[in-house]
């Protein structure tokens, strides 16, 4: 595949996440990174699928996870060849293309073999062993093409059978008592102007004639193998040429080694180390959905770079991140969060600021490199920064998130109040799935000394309606946190006309113990003024975590 750049936020994406990443990934498309793409680490949420449908921009890739598969090592087109390629042919493209393997492919480019110098090798020995009488499967076609040969008569051309070769090098005698030993109908015969011969040939009815030195039959004899239905075409090449460009006349698909498995584009690396290490050229053939070559990937290309770099978005650590992302080369990371635990073998560049939202940050980077979005892209990141802002009413919201916004609503034609009414009624609707979609929704991961836990984040004008699922959502909490072995699994529920949240919570009782937030029913907590969970409820949690390891 073709290099990729991918610009993609965190697991379980908010609508900042998939935002920043699509018109990150649009301002270098912008500056000539053509390669570069938006990507998605999680399934959208309402708010964001409406969002996306709104504006007509296309919704980023969907990556369910970055381990490295076999797709990602290979870059260059492959070369194939059909079936019904003389071997000839086959090898004459080998080594113009400098190929060590070639995949054999049918008629709607679909795999069948490879063709591999081993194998060919083990061809040539078996066809030109002198102990034994061997026949190979050749088309009068396939002569004619390897050998450039002019046709003289010409009898089912196109069929594939399996002829011994004849040389008529000795005596008229011995050579005829010689023929009356082989199959007559399948032979090929070689010989030049032994006129006295290519008529005994041709009234034993041979399958081809083939005369070497460009000798033509005489009329009458023409006339004979019309008469006969015998193939006759005139080689340019003398006999002992001749002989050899037959034997690479056969079929390159009737030799080729059906031994060496096609692989998908999508196997992951470690399923195909292995079998990369049985073949006989350490190398495979990579398919596609529809088993049509799409590359060749060598032994050797799994030391090598992938063909995938990233761009991280709104979030920093890696245990955030999709997964497999630690086996690329991340380039930038920008963010608006906590510094976590990401480390990188070179220099990076790495923007971090204090603001409501990465959409801000991302707006920002497009006026710093006087780029002006279009109404779509503007209103994207508009909506962006409302969605993670709580319509600018949070209290992470900064005058820079004050300032991209009004600059974005100008550029869009957009009205900020109407446009955040509208943002938060979609998100209610997700208040009605189920509760195990709900505590998905924008779920983070975090460790404090080695200890897992993960906090969920909703907005909502209907925080009593929440609380009526009570049981519902305690029990999709408990099942997470078990599953995941975490310390405990929360959810934050923000209430946007108050601008209070509530804490579900689902953990050990170790650390619910250390909980003195005041209770509004079993395992759920009232949290006045709390809206952020980065810049409020996270420092209180990791300090909490903190004392229950002590």
């Amino acid at each position: 595949m073709e290099k990729r750049i991918y610009v993609i936020g965190h697991r379980n994406p908010d609508t900042d996440s998939v935002v920043s990443a699509a018109a990150y990934a649009n301002l270098k498309q912008i500056q000539g990174l053509t390669h570069c793409r938006a990507a998605r680490a999680g399934k959208l949420s309402p708010q964001t699928e409406y969002i996306f449908n709104r504006f007509g921009v296309p919704v980023p890739e969907y990556l369910p996870d970055l381990i490295p598969k076999a797709g990602y090592y290979i870059s260059v087109p492959p070369v194939t060849v059909n079936g019904g390629l003389s071997l000839w042919e086959a090898l004459e493209r080998m080594q113009k293309e400098g190929l060590r393997v070639l995949p054999i492919v049918d008629g709607n480019g679909v795999y069948q073999s490879m063709l591999h110098y081993k194998l060919f090798a083990q061809y040539i020995i078996a066809n030109i062993n002198p102990h034994q009488k061997s026949a190979f499967p050749v088309s009068i076609d396939h002569l004619v093409s390897t050998l450039r040969a002019r046709p003289i008569t010409l009898f089912n051309p196109e069929e594939l059978r399996k002829s011994p070769l004849v040389m008529a090098a000795s005596s008229s005698e011995y050579f005829k008592t010689h023929l009356g030993d082989r199959q007559n109908k399948d032979a090929l015969v070689i010989l030049g102007d032994r006129f006295d011969l290519q008529e005994f040939c041709l009234r034993q009815k041979v399958r081809a004639l083939i005369l070497t030195n460009g000798h033509t039959p005489a009329p009458e004899l023409r006339a004979l193998a019309e008469k006969n239905q015998v193939s006759v075409i005139s080689s340019p090449y003398d006999t002992s040429s001749t002989a050899m460009l037959i034997i690479y006349s056969s079929p390159v698909g009737a030799m080729g080694d059906s031994s060496v498995p096609l692989v998908r584009w999508s196997d992951p690396v470690k399923k195909i180390r292995p079998i990369l290490s049985r073949m006989p050229s350490r190398c495979l053939p990579v398919g596609d959905e529809e088993e049509k070559v799409v590359g060749v990937i060598f032994e050797g290309d799994l030391i090598e770079e992938p063909n995938i770099e990233v761009i991280m978005v709104d979030h920093n650590e890696l245990s955030q991140a999709v997964e497999g992302i630690e086996h690329y080369k991340i380039l930038e990371v920008i963010d608006h969060h906590r510094l976590g635990n990401l480390s990188t073998r070179y220099p990076i560049t790495f923007i971090n600021k204090v603001v409501g939202a990465t959409c801000t940050i991302i707006a920002n980077l497009y006026r710093e490199q006087g780029v002006l979005p279009d109404k779509n892209m503007a209103a994207l990141l508009l909506c962006g920064i409302l969605a993670d802002t709580l319509g600018l009413q949070s209290v992470t919201t900064t005058g820079a998130d004050r300032e991209e916004a009004e600059r974005l609503s100008s550029i869009a034609g957009l009205d900020l109040l109407a446009l955040a009414g509208d943002l938060q009624n979609v998100a209610n609707q997700a208040n009605t799935g189920p509760a195990e979609e709900l505590i998905s929704l924008d779920r983070k991961e975090y460790s404090e000394q080695g200890t897992a836990f993960s906090v969920s984040q909703i907005e909502t004008d209907t925080v009593d309606y929440l609380i009526t699922r009570r049981e519902e959502i305690a029990a999709a909490l408990g099942n997470y946190q078990s599953a995941r072995g975490q310390l405990f699994s929360a959810l934050l529920v923000t209430d946007v006309t108050t601008l209070d949240s509530l804490l579900f919570v689902a953990g050990s009782k170790a650390f619910t113990a250390q909980l003195n937030f005041p209770k509004v029913d079993s395992n759920i907590y009232r949290l006045k003024g709390v809206v952020s969970r980065k810049k409020q409820l996270i420092p209180l949690l990791s300090e909490l975590v903190e004392k229950t390891l002590d």
